[in-house]
């Protein structure tokens, strides 16, 4: 068997063979080791598509470390380069030498994958890493990078589900921008850290004052009116998506619930704390998340 070099996971040793169920492990390790919500309920799924599921995790996963490492020109240019072996690997999964790319070519030629959601992502990554997601002119302009940045995860998964029309998308679509909202609001303070702002300035100007309270890393009446405003978009997009879990067979209508139910309890969860996502972040405890397994079951 032919040796294959580390992929750049952030410390996790790759296979010491190019073997395609070592490859589907590393990936799972890529997975198991990040926060990211990925662990929540994924035991519900079927285990025909765990290994496949970790694969397209931990290409993405992958791809984020990277946008968010080094230097602008250098993340561009290793992001480049995962283009490229996402593309070769899916023309030719046995000529792939990276473990991502052993176990994520197997599965979308298994799965008949189109590769256009993989590159959604990256081109999500390309425009965090030269910084251009630090402001957003119009809320418009944030569901545009939330099309690129979250949706194709949602359709990634469908079509492992072997669902690929329009309808179920359009739900999936829904959900999948509002638990990337719901993190925006979360992370208002860990964003300005970062230099980001994922606040529309139509929105900022509209509430008069909400700028001064990001200046300040602190909430005035203002802010409030704000982020109850966006919170009731995003409560909207949740609704409309739910009806996805009707659609979809009984193991990933329980993922579905369980996602949804997740992302509503933390926009409770930052109502419930007067909108004041600077001092503390909004997040829920583990008996909250083993609560909304529970629901998503016996619903």
């Amino acid at each position: 068997m032919t040796a294959v070099a580390a992929s750049g996971t952030g410390g996790t040793a790759a296979p010491a063979a190019l073997d395609v169920a070592a490859a589907y492990a590393h990936c799972a390790r890529i997975a198991r080791t990040h926060y990211e919500n990925f662990t929540v309920g994924s035991w519900l799924l079927p285990r025909r598509l765990r290994h496949d599921l970790a694969a397209v995790y931990a290409f993405a996963r992958v791809a984020d470390d990277i946008a968010d490492e080094g230097a602008d020109t250098g993340r561009l240019e290793r992001l480049r380069a995962w283009e490229e072996k996402l593309l070769a690997c899916a023309r030719q999964p046995a000529a792939a030498d990276d473990p991502v790319f052993v176990a994520l070519g197997r599965t979308i030629a298994a799965h008949g994958l189109s590769v256009e959601p993989f590159r959604d992502l990256l081109e999500a990554f390309r425009r965090d890493a030269v910084g251009e997601t630090r402001r957003f002119a119009t809320w418009a302009d944030v569901l545009d990078y939330c099309r690129r940045s979250a949706n194709p995860v949602g359709q990634l998964v469908l079509a492992l589900f072997g669902h690929r029309d329009a309808a179920r998308r359009e739900r999936s679509d829904d959900i999948c921008t509002a638990l990337q909202l719901t993190n925006f609001w979360q992370d208002v303070a860990g964003d300005l850290d970062r230099g980001r702002v994922y606040l529309p300035e139509e929105d900022l100007e509209r509430f008069s004052g909400s700028r001064d309270a990001l200046a300040a890393r602190r909430t005035n009446p203002a802010f409030r009116e704000l982020l109850a405003f966006e919170i009731g978009r995003t409560r909207a997009l949740f609704t409309r998506g739910l009806p996805l879990a009707d659609m979809v067979g009984r193991r990933l209508r329980h993922e579905v619930r369980i996602f949804a139910r997740g992302g509503l309890a933390i926009l409770a969860r930052i109502e419930a704390a007067g909108y004041d996502v600077f001092m503390r972040r909004p997040t829920l405890g583990r008996a909250e998340l083993v609560r909304l397994v529970v629901r998503g079951l016996w619903r």
